[in-house]
């Protein structure tokens, strides 16, 4: 009996300490919980909570990644935007300077004046074309290019070439490209711009020479892209019909790829001619003035805006008189508003690009803020809850506590 009774003691002692150990383990579980903040301390407190935990953050790591180049992408589109701004006040400053010199006034000396300062002003053009972005990466570079993607004056005919791959990137769901289209921005193709340069030799006095329009392109998918024409006037008839005077021309395409043509206009004698020239495939021009035979006029295509420039300098620092000036000026403006086109349609595009790059951080803020949700409630604690089962075990950890030591007091001396 006796030692029953001790057994029995022994055991409630142990199963007391047992529970007080348990409460007290449980209870620094808890105070570790409201001290992080974390229901989720480690992956054993809830495997499917850590492992969605985990997930979220990894998502969240990839979004901020993601924020970081987006924000990278923009800045350079940014640069590359506002630089095609400059480009595009130095080309009106450009065309203003053409059209001064078209100033009936201006002698020879002066051409040459203001031939210096369209030098200077398609130098800038041409450094800002190779502008790099922080980086050190070209902001025009499209898919790819050399650190400086504009190479030039070269020699004739493609006198500037793009060193790198046309084209651009295309945009994702969280990205813009780093980069503009060089190419589509300052290189020129026949078919797609129709800018041509015309040359004049002409046999009259300049007095009454001839000028010409600029090319117009009536018909793209016509205009032959490695083509260039001469027009010869190859007859002027004053007699036939009485006051009027017929012109007849001959057309030849110097690459021989198409043609040759041929034309015939009348005008009135008495006004000067005004003909449209409107044989060659896929573009048309007016001649002006009083033609004469064995006057020639040279279609150039032009290969970029660059070249559209010095063609300009040339034409007006080298005019011997103030038929030659005219016409250079006509020439470089109809082909410096095409060029000034181009660059407005990819800077239109880097507006567009820098629309989308807002839109895509707006999207990836919200992502972020629901995946950052999705990781809170897999291992945050309720701060709520965890105070009061904290408060709450540690009322039973007391009370055990207190009965133990009640117990322990227990003797059969206390009764004797």
């Amino acid at each position: 009996m006796t030692l029953a009774a001790r057994l029995g003691s022994a055991n409630t002692y142990d199963i007391a300490v047992r529970n007080i150990m348990t409460r007290q383990s449980s209870l620094a579980g808890l105070q570790e919980n409201l001290t992080s903040g974390k229901k989720v301390v480690r992956a054993s407190d809830d495997p499917t909570g850590a492992a969605l935990a985990e997930r979220a953050i990894m998502r969240l790591a990839r979004i901020e990644t993601d924020q970081r180049a987006l924000a990278s992408q923009r800045s350079a589109i940014v640069q590359a935007e506002s630089t095609l701004g400059d480009v595009t006040d130095a080309l009106q400053n450009f065309r203003d300077l053409v059209v001064s010199a078209g100033n009936a006034s201006y002698t020879t000396k002066e051409h040459k004046g203001i031939a210096d300062q369209l030098t200077g002003l398609r130098n800038q053009i041409l450094t800002l074309a190779n502008r790099k972005d922080t980086n050190g990466l070209p902001l025009f570079s499209a898919l790819g290019s050399a650190l400086q993607p504009f190479v030039g004056p070269q020699a004739l005919p493609q006198d500037y070439t793009f060193n790198g791959l046309p084209g651009q990137t295309a945009s994702t769901d969280v990205a813009i490209p780093f980069a503009l289209d060089g190419d589509r921005a300052f290189m020129m193709k026949p078919e797609r711009d129709g800018a041509y340069n015309v040359s004049l030799t002409t046999v009259t006095a300049p007095a009454h020479a001839i000028t010409s329009s600029g090319v117009q392109m009536v018909d793209s998918a016509l205009v032959s892209s490695a083509s260039s024409y001469t027009i010869t006037i190859s007859a002027v008839d004053t007699t036939s019909v009485p006051g009027s005077t017929t012109v007849n021309y001959d057309i030849a395409d110097t690459t021989g790829a198409t043609g040759p043509f041929a034309g015939s206009k009348t005008y009135t004698t008495t006004n000067n001619a005004n003909i449209a020239v409107t044989e060659i495939p896929g573009l048309s021009l007016s001649i002006r003035g009083a033609p004469a035979v064995g006057d020639v006029l040279t279609l150039d295509p032009r290969g970029s805006i660059f070249s559209v420039l010095d063609d300009a300098i040339r034409g007006i620092g080298n005019a011997a008189n103030g038929n030659a000036a005219s016409q250079a000026v006509g020439q470089a403006i109809n082909n410096i508003d095409i060029g000034m086109g181009r660059v407005s349609a990819i800077r239109g595009q880097a507006g567009d690009l820098l629309n989308r790059a807002d839109r895509i951080s707006a999207n990836q803020d919200k992502r972020s803020i629901e995946v950052e949700g999705d990781r809170s409630r897999a291992e945050d604690l309720d701060m709520t809850k965890g105070i009061s089962d904290f408060q709450n075990q540690q009322t039973g950890y007391q009370a055990a506590l207190q009965s133990y030591a009640q117990v322990q007091k227990l003797s059969l001396f206390n009764f004797l």
